[in-house]
């Protein structure tokens, strides 16, 4: 039997040394080292290539069989529902509604596929409690308290789906290091990726985050799954928004809305009506733009206020935009639009919590501004969307005839969009202007 060798890994970053240290080199971490024992392996003759080898020529081209989950904006951020033989990463703050949102999502599915539900955080009588809260307490759904990896894989059986809540949780009997740490975390993952690919049983991890809102363990967690998806939320919101950042079966960035209720988390199929206010008269400082998350285009409304600096130094806050680009937009109001806000405190927000990254929101965001500055409020019925450049032009963004299209559909009749983006075909009620530089898009306007 080979000897088993004593390293130290570190838990913050995964680095390994012979001795133990105070301090990582690799990533700086103070005390995060600690023993692990290792069995090297024993020297043979090489093996043969596999045998499972195939030319990529002939492999024929079937089409994924996806399992529906029956959670419409679930299976919406999935890419049309769970592929056989895959593994989603969910990451959230803790009670943002991981748990919830898999609890109902297992007992819809359990209708269907034989499901397997494994708590390492709970009892099966906390489980329990909980799935009477939500209502789902008689789905024909498998429930299982453990923390050991090599049980929850010994035990998934004929069960199709596999829900693990969480994997900083498991543990693995071949390694002596505590759960949570990067090598029981990695270890126990790679089980379970290995169970889903031999076998097709789709897998589903909970994963815990750091205060920097990224996943607890290794970096490589995620490069290991094929689909990664977080939770976010803004303080006091009911809003829950589910975002694919990595998804090897579908979009990244599409996003699903939720909404928290006593009864658990409900979706919110028209999102659009949720982050725009529809005031009674228009006011200033207030614009509506038509984002796109993945492939959905919704309509977001950005608020701007201006006002007299306060203090010695002036402001630049954004919530919901990029803080660099709200500077830059007001440089280009000033020098390319004749609007100067030196001396002006300049608050822009991006209402509901959403987080637009899209330069489709420069446009918009600079309308907004200078409604504020000038108490000059914007037409309720127009929308805009459009990139600024630093040279004063009206650059397109993608996907423009949709994003109108869905303007139109709620009822907007006035929008303002860079020249390539004017759709070839007029859209029915809808009037659509094109802007090539700023200044053109402040006449429009105003």
């Amino acid at each position: 039997m080979a000897k088993p060798k004593i390293v130290y890994v570190c838990d913050a970053c995964g680095a390994q040394c012979l001795q133990w240290q105070g301090q990582c080199d690799d990533c700086g971490a103070w005390n995060s080292f600690a023993e692990q024992r290792q069995v090297r392996a024993t020297k043979g003759r090489r093996t043969a290539a596999p045998s499972g080898a195939r030319r990529l020529d002939e492999i024929s081209e079937e089409p994924e069989q996806r399992i529906s989950i029956g959670i419409a904006e679930l299976d919406r951020v999935l890419g049309g529902g769970l592929v056989p033989g895959s593994v989603t990463l969910i990451g959230g703050d803790p009670g943002i509604g991981k748990s919830t949102l898999l609890m109902q999502a297992a007992a819809r599915l359990g209708r269907e596929q034989a499901v397997l539900y494994v708590t390492g955080e709970e009892s099966l009588r906390q489980l329990t409690l909980r799935a009477r809260r939500l209502g789902v307490h008689d789905a024909p759904v498998e429930v299982l308290a453990e923390t050991q990896v090599e049980q929850v894989v010994a035990g998934v059986g004929q069960n199709r789906a596999l829900i693990v809540d969480s994997i900083q949780t498991m543990m693995s009997g071949d390694l002596s290091s505590a759960a949570g740490t990067v090598s029981q975390v990695r270890e126990c993952a790679a089980q379970l990726v290995r169970l889903a690919k031999q076998s097709g049983v789709a897998v589903i991890l909970v994963g815990h985050v750091t205060k920097e809102g990224n996943i607890a363990g290794p970096r490589v967690l995620e490069h290991m799954v094929d689909t990664v998806l977080y939770f976010e939320s803004d303080a006091g919101s009911r809003l829950r928004l589910i975002r694919a950042v990595k998804n090897r079966f579908g979009a990244a960035n599409e996003i699903g809305v939720f909404a928290m209720t006593g009864e658990g988390l409900r979706e919110v199929p028209n999102p659009s009506a949720i982050f725009i206010s529809r005031h009674a008269e228009a006011v200033a400082g207030s614009v509506v733009m038509v984002a796109r998350e993945g492939t959905r285009p919704l309509l977001v409304e950005v608020q701007a206020l201006v006002d007299d600096g306060q203090s010695g130094h002036v402001r630049r806050l954004s919530v919901g935009l990029e803080q660099n680009r709200l500077a830059l937009l007001l440089a280009v109001a000033h020098r390319h639009g004749g609007v100067s806000m030196a001396g002006q405190d300049v608050f822009v927000n991006v209402v509901g919590g959403v987080r637009v990254g899209e330069t489709a929101a420069d446009l918009p965001a600079l309308l907004a501004a200078v409604s504020s500055l000038r108490d000059s409020p914007i037409a309720k019925d127009l929308v805009c969307f459009g990139e600024v450049g630093l040279a004063g032009e009206i650059r397109p963004v993608p996907f423009g005839e949709e994003r109108l299209q869905e303007a139109a559909k709620h009822g907007f009749t006035q929008a303002v969009v860079p020249v390539a983006n004017v759709p070839r075909q007029a859209i029915d009620g809808l009037e659509v202007l094109g802007v090539q530089r700023v200044g053109q898009a402040l006449h429009a306007v105003f």
